[in-house]
């Protein structure tokens, strides 16, 4: 398990800001170099990309599909078991958000380019061209919608939650750093902040900048075709490489601007945009269809998901698993790190049940509305011009460009060129707003430690992503793309599965330590509270924070203070400290093993109105009734030792310090 962390108040010492040179320096390395070959030899790079994306396939395809489902496995049994009940925090610690704000954000994590780009053309291409099967049919139809949904179903952010539950309990539980190395230290030890920390986190930016910049190629790609819909703009690698120019500099601009207010509250405009356009095409189309579709759509996901998880086509061998679900797998993996620090940072204080509800299920549910509203409009009206011309347009439309698809389909609706330039804005907004965010976290994942590094570090990785996406299209667009994301995530998804390990670990031992102190035998209380008037008056007092301080003062840190005396003298490393509530505490290192911490804070409390002598009047904040709480290395215990004796207080610490030497015996 995780030392113990810096004691509830204190600032772990040492912290400045610097680059993290074992993962910048290597990650920009590879990175400069793949550019660098895309620029001088574009044909070498497309072919080299192609090899490795055929190799991936081929070789270890079963492999990353056989990963995924683990991982949805894993992340469902979690939220299942008895391990669902620990939180993602101290024990005491609750939900920075409600659960409105919180369904909200994870909300807008499942928003982004992809769902632009691939709403109207995925279906579409799985019905002109399917794995198996006669093409442009029913059957062909309702296949189209059953593989899209598997695509962009649980799977995905099943992946998400894994890094983000991990980030999440071992960040806020156990003190470590927000990284990726931090979920094997079950496994590993203090050597996270060692070689194999930096060979983790490298391999973590490496995923997230392909991933990153295969979401920002495929959005400058839709951005040309919008544009050219509109404006009659040249669609071409030309155009392209100077859109992500000049939207990856209106990114980089936020950092000297200061505009991440701006930019978050363009987000949230961006939402509102998106789920307008969704609104449009649902009451304009055919909406009772829809309705029904996305009914019948989603019973058929729940009832093949099973079957099509561990399908590899491999009774029809092509190269259609590669070109799809494996760059979608691949995609999903490389931009866990992003989506996964978003989930994390915003999951404080859930228990891990209601993590994995809410994040497999609340995004789940828009994305399947988003893939029915507009795969199944752009099937309807497909169909429709079959039965009278025999022919589509939408279908030639996509088969010739990919990128055309939503701006082809909106044609057919009212207000096209309105809802179409909206469709554009859309894509725009979506590529600032993640280039920015994106280029943050892998700042984050290569500096020394958590606190803001020097801006010119933030610029190069975002000035850096765009340049990968100009190079991967030089490299030949699309599939360039696919196969730089697909090769990228191979060696994370490795990584992610030793973070399953090291979660698990983890939390079992978490449960077994919950479980032996409630359960463990341990030597009474000795001595007396006194006379029982004395121990009723004590009961019945409010005092305030001056007097609980001053008896933190008086009683309990000298009480500490005995305890670790003697525990030294018996050979044991103590400390006895002081947090920023001035609440004392004291640590008994034990080498490699968990540490023990207890420690008493002043805490506010709201007393009983049958307790005050106005019940109508409520305290000032000089009267505001404070107790003293003991805390533990879980957090609050939620019992009050507010005129305790020093010698009470004695055996409580050792109360306490004897469950959990009962605990490390269990588990040793």
């Amino acid at each position: 398990m995780p030392p113990d962390p810096t004691p509830p108040g204190e600032a772990p010492p040492g912290l400045r800001t610097s680059i993290l040179a074992p993962v910048f320096v290597p990650t920009a390395v590879v990175v400069l170099a793949l550019v660098a070959l895309s620029f001088a030899a574009p044909d070498t790079s497309a072919a080299l990309f192609g090899r490795a994306q055929a190799w991936v396939a081929d070789e270890a395809g079963w492999f990353t599909i056989l990963a995924v489902a683990g991982f949805l496995v894993f992340v469902v049994g979690l939220g299942a078991s008895g391990l669902g009940r620990i939180r993602l925090g101290p024990d005491h610690s609750r939900p920075d958000y409600s659960y409105p704000t919180w369904f909200a954000m994870l909300f807008a994590a499942g928003m982004g380019i992809g769902l632009m780009f691939f709403g109207v053309a995925e279906p579409i291409i799985h019905f002109a061209d399917p794995p198996v099967g006669d093409a442009m049919t029913v059957a062909a139809a309702r296949q189209a919608m059953r593989i899209t949904f598997f695509h962009w179903g649980i799977h995905a952010w099943a992946v998400y939650a894994v890094v983000a539950l991990s980030l999440a309990y071992f960040s806020y539980r156990h003190g470590l750093p927000l990284r990726i190395r931090s979920a094997l230290y079950p496994l590993v030890g203090e050597r996270i902040h060692g070689g194999i920390g930096h060979a983790v986190d490298t391999f973590a930016v490496l995923g997230t900048i392909f991933g990153l910049a295969t979401s920002l190629g495929l959005g400058v790609i839709q951005i040309n075709s919008g544009l050219s819909y509109l404006f009659q703009t040249p669609v071409g690698v030309g155009v392209q490489v100077l859109l992500i120019v000049v939207i990856t500099l209106m990114a980089t601009g936020s950092v000297f601007s200061g505009l991440d207010r701006g930019i978050r509250r363009l987000s949230e405009l961006n939402m509102v945009l998106a789920l307008a356009l969704m609104g449009f095409v649902l009451l304009a189309g055919p909406t009772v269809h829809l309705l029904q579709a996305l009914v019948q759509n989603t019973g058929m996901y729940l009832s093949n998901i099973f079957s099509m998880t561990f399908n590899l086509y491999a009774y029809q061998p092509s190269g259609w698993l590669g070109g799809w679900t494996l760059f979608y797998w691949g995609w999903w993996v490389a931009w866990s790190p992003f989506v996964g620090m978003f989930i994390a940072r915003i999951s404080r204080g859930r228990t891990v049940r209601e993590f994995v509800v809410g994040v497999l299920l609340v995004p789940l549910g828009f994305t399947f509305l988003w893939m029915t509203v507009y795969g199944n409009s752009a099937l309807y009206q497909v169909m429709g011009e079959l039965a009278s011309a025999g022919t589509s347009r939408l279908v030639e439309a996509v088969r010739a460009d990919t990128s055309v698809a939503l701006f082809q389909f909106l044609e057919s609706y009212p207000l096209a060129t309105v809802t179409s330039a909206v469709a554009t804005l859309l894509v725009v907004v979506f590529f600032v707003t993640s280039a920015d965010s994106g280029a943050l976290v892998i700042d984050m994942l290569s500096s020394r430690d958590d606190r803001e590094s020097p801006v010119w570090q933030r610029i190069f990785w975002s000035l850096t992503v765009g340049a990968v996406a100009i190079a991967l299209l030089l490299a030949g667009g699309l599939e360039a793309l696919q196969a730089a994301t697909i090769a990228s995530a191979l060696p994370f998804t490795v990584v992610m599965l030793l973070m399953c390990w090291g979660l698990l670990r983890a939390l079992r031992m978490d449960a077994a330590r919950r479980l032996t102190l409630r359960s463990a035998r341990v030597a009474p209380l000795a001595g007396g509270v006194g006379d029982w008037k004395t121990r009723l008056r004590t009961l019945m007092q409010h005092p305030t924070r001056p007097q609980v301080m001053r008896y933190l003062r008086e009683t309990v840190r000298p009480a500490l203070e005995a305890v670790a005396a003697e525990l030294r003298l018996q050979g044991l490393e103590v400390h006895v400290g002081e947090g920023e509530h001035g609440g004392p505490w004291l640590r008994v290192g034990h080498g490699e093993e968990m540490d023990f911490f207890y420690g008493v804070r002043p805490v506010a409390y709201e007393p009983a109105e049958f307790m005050l002598a106005d019940p109508r009047r409520r305290p000032r904040e000089d009267e505001q009734p404070f107790r003293a709480e003991v805390h533990l290395r879980e957090g609050g215990q939620d019992y009050d030792v507010m005129g305790w004796s020093r010698d009470e207080l004695i055996h409580d610490v050792l109360d306490q310090y004897g469950r959990h030497l009962h605990f490390l015996n269990a588990v040793r």
